[in-house]
């Protein structure tokens, strides 16, 4: 398996790993772009959010909530958190797999890059 975030979630590559369960995890970037900077990724391999079908909906709105949980739970659900999916090359995608980015901790400019 060559997909670096499949290789994460399957556990043959650590990670500073925040929440996991069957579908999902959660771990620290290892380039933070905010005091807070986690990656929520699906355990099933999706490249990119063109990638995305009907059957995927409940599961992207889990990590959406899961995002928010994280961000609770680390004292940043009152002051504001950020979610990102980034789409291809061009948006910042430089691994393909689907991942949603939680930043908080600092004011966050808009738009943004």
């Amino acid at each position: 398996m060559s997909c670096l975030f499949c290789r994460i979630a399957e556990g043959s590559i650590p990670a500073s790993k925040v929440y996991e369960d069957d579908e999902m995890v959660a771990f620290h970037d290892i380039h933070p772009q905010a005091p807070l900077h986690v990656l929520v990724v699906p355990r099933a391999h999706v490249a990119t959010l063109n990638d995305l079908s009907p059957e995927h909906d409940a599961m992207v709105g889990r990590l959406q909530r899961r995002a928010a949980a994280i961000a609770a739970a680390s004292g940043y659900g009152e002051s504001g958190f950020r979610t990102v999916m980034n789409c291809n090359a061009d948006a910042g995608q430089t691994v393909f797999h689907i991942h949603l980015h939680l930043l908080a901790g600092r004011s966050l400019a808009w738009p943004p890059g």
